[in-house]
């Protein structure tokens, strides 16, 4: 996703920060939004989907240690990255940011282009961190941590060899699609392999056991004469 597509929210006071964080930020080729004070932040935050925050510690209204409570409060914007500004210059202040859930702080007068970097490093971070989240596949109370490569029925691990992981992460990442026997075993077991589709058939009821479908088909849907899906 390329830096265009980004939205990124400035809050500050002072009008001339505003417009030179702006004026360098679209430059940039990011989308900005600005906002004067805190209600009118939250209030933006509420309307509109933003990438990143940059936002002052010191506001007139309800400064940014409020502001970065609130949104971490939230359920929409929780996981919202943000960057503080900050006048002061105490340790103390920066930690403080760093602990209310700010992803990074930049202490006033910064450069832009230093600011510019740590936008950039933030919105990268907090990319990873979420494709990182996308890696546990989830179905009803079945669960798949593609990371771990650990498999959980209601929180509860359960042991699955290698290839029932492999066929049960295949139909999890396809939900919906029903997959051919000979697909699955072309995929799981290779090209080269010389066993016969029941191979499929068998390490499919073992998973069913393991997972408390044995029988239900809650999970594990059979298309006779073809296949397996996830319901």
């Amino acid at each position: 996703m390329g830096q265009s597509s980004k939205t990124i929210l400035v809050v500050d006071d002072e009008e001339n920060i505003l417009e030179l964080i702006r004026f360098n930020l679209e430059k940039s080729g990011y989308k900005v939004l600005t906002a004067n004070d805190g209600s009118e932040a939250l209030s933006i935050l509420e309307d509109t989907l933003v990438d990143l925050m940059v936002l002052d510690l010191m506001l007139p209204d309800i400064d940014g240690v409020e502001i970065c409570k609130l949104i971490r409060k939230s359920e929409k914007n929780a996981d919202l990255p943000i960057i503080m500004l900050t006048a002061k210059s105490e340790e103390i202040d920066r930690i403080l940011g760093l602990e209310l859930g700010a992803d990074d702080y930049i202490t006033k007068p910064f450069s832009v282009k230093e600011l510019a970097a740590r936008v950039k490093t933030v919105l990268r971070r907090s990319r990873k961190e979420s494709q990182s989240e996308k890696q546990i596949l989830t179905i009803k109370n079945l669960e798949l941590d593609l990371t771990r490569h650990e498999a959980k029925v209601g929180g509860i691990s359960i042991e699955l060899t290698l290839k029932e992981y492999d066929l049960l992460k295949i139909l999890m990442m396809n939900q919906g699609k029903v997959l051919s026997r000979n697909f699955l075993l072309d995929e799981i077991w290779g090209y080269d392999y010389f066993g016969e589709t029941r191979t499929v058939d068998v390490h499919i009821r073992n998973i069913r056991k393991k997972i408390g479908d044995d029988g239900l088909e809650e999970y594990i849907e059979t298309v006779r004469g073809v296949g397996y899906k996830i319901k």
